[in-house]
């Protein structure tokens, strides 16, 4: 009865949420929606879009600057003057007023080629910022995989350990039929059902680690309600057996993001090194500008006074001695360029050695992936023959939980060397620079 009761609330509550028509993410719906929501890739697309202003022939100095200006203002005074001969001449409320306005234009026409180095290196770094978004969206592709995979394997492994309660819920029933017949013991019957007990716990706290999963990759995704429900269009883990080592380390060395990155840096400190080695040349600066200015008097002999004129000028110069501030610069200079090719060597090596490492985790996962599969196999053939040999009673019920728990055991190992096999793949990708291979 209570076995009734329970089936039909389950019922029950799977036509409930049967009304609720959940979401269905193939893994490109699930690339697409992180790529178009994801908070972070949308600050480093933001800091991306900043380089992108920064370059521009204005900001790098090739372009004048050109400033209009304007001022008014005025004077209100009493004068009082002592005369030699011991008069006075005294004036009040004395109003006098200023205006002028005017234009400048001020413009550097040689600082040591330092203008062509800083667009130069505008440039760079604008580079860079294309770079670290690529660097940001591998990143999140890859991570979407892996949660994508991750919420397959954890359902995967719920079906196993339901599955498990199947088959125990089974060996209760016959346990209970042979008692009502009286050819099995009490004890039997409860020593079914505690393996039935634990297989169901165990079934529970495996749903709360796909909700987990659920709700990882709707973070990744950046849905509005992370718990939303979804279906995945694919229900196993596909593996690519096909990847070549010598392949891929030839797409690391020439496609790999942070590789890039560290080659891009290099040149940016060889343009800062270019940038303090021109102040040692002269500077040659222009300026040119046009004023007008109006002046009114309420006293004296003129009453207003306009002038109005263009001026220009060139200025030529040459530092001579800043307290050896520019050898210093320069030096510094030279050590950070000798850092970021040591950086850039260093990625590298790191790189060949993550990609190294992963390959060969990769070609050893993809032998035992092979090896379960038959192990599985196995397992379940003894499965059959233990349930049979169990239904007429020439087995005991501690060796077929060992026959049960070794098929369970197998799925479960299977299910573990596809997923890391799997992880192997993506880092495989991630390093070699083919990540959006799987976005199509």
């Amino acid at each position: 009865m209570k076995r009734k009761v329970l089936l039909i609330s389950l019922l029950i509550l799977y036509g409930a949420l049967s009304l609720y028509p959940q979401k269905i993410y193939s893994l490109n719906d699930c690339i697409y929606t992180g790529l178009e929501r994801n908070y972070s890739l949308l600050i480093t697309r933001n800091t991306e879009t900043i380089a992108k202003n920064n370059f521009s022939p204005g900001n790098a100095g090739f372009l004048p600057s050109v400033d209009l200006s304007g001022r008014h203002s005025g004077t209100y005074n009493d004068s009082k003057q002592n005369l030699r001969d011991g008069t006075q001449n005294i004036s009040r409320d004395i109003f006098n007023t200023s205006s002028s306005a005017g234009i400048n234009l001020g413009m550097t026409i040689f600082r040591g080629f330092s203008v062509q180095t800083t667009y130069k290196k505008l440039n760079e770094l604008q580079q860079i910022g294309e770079l670290n978004t690529q660097l940001a969206v591998e990143n999140l592709v890859a991570g979407i995989i892996s949660g994508y995979y991750t919420y397959i394997q954890q359902l995967r492994l719920l079906n196993t350990l339901q599955y498990a309660v199947t088959l125990s819920r089974e060996r209760l029933r016959i346990d209970e039929d042979r008692y009502l017949l009286g050819s099995s013991s009490k004890l039997q019957v409860l020593q079914s059902r505690v393996y039935l007990n634990a297989d169901s716990s165990r079934l529970s706290r495996q749903g709360e680690v796909v909700r987990a999963a659920r709700i990882r990759l709707n973070e990744l995704m950046s849905v509005p309600d992370p718990g939303e429900l979804f279906s995945t269009s694919d229900t196993s883990i596909y593996i690519n057996p096909d990847l070549i080592y010598e392949n891929l380390l030839d797409d690391t060395l020439i496609k790999n993001t942070s590789l890039q990155i560290a080659s891009k840096n290099r040149v940016v400190s060889e343009y800062d090194y270019k940038l303090a080695s021109s102040r040692s040349y002269p500077y040659l600066n222009m300026t040119s500008g046009y004023s007008y200015n109006f002046n009114s008097f309420s006293s004296g002999v003129s009453a207003n006074q306009a002038t109005s004129g263009v001026n220009y000028g060139l200025t030529l110069g040459m530092n001579l001695f800043d307290g050896f501030n520019q050898r210093r610069s320069i030096r510094n200079s030279l050590i950070e360029l000798e850092n970021k090719d040591l950086r850039y060597q260093d990625i590298e090596q790191g790189v060949r050695a993550d990609l190294l490492t992963m390959y060969s985790a990769y070609s050893n996962y993809l032998r035992l992936v092979t090896l379960e599969e038959q192990n599985l196999q196995t397992a379940s053939e003894n499965l059959a023959i233990a349930m049979e040999r169990y239904k007429l009673g020439s087995l005991s019920g501690l060796d077929l939980r060992e026959v049960q728990k070794s098929l369970l055991d197998a799925r479960e190992s299977l299910l573990s060397v596809q997923y890391q096999t799997k992880l192997a793949e993506i880092s495989l990708l991630l390093i070699s620079g083919r990540i959006m291979d799987y976005y199509q």
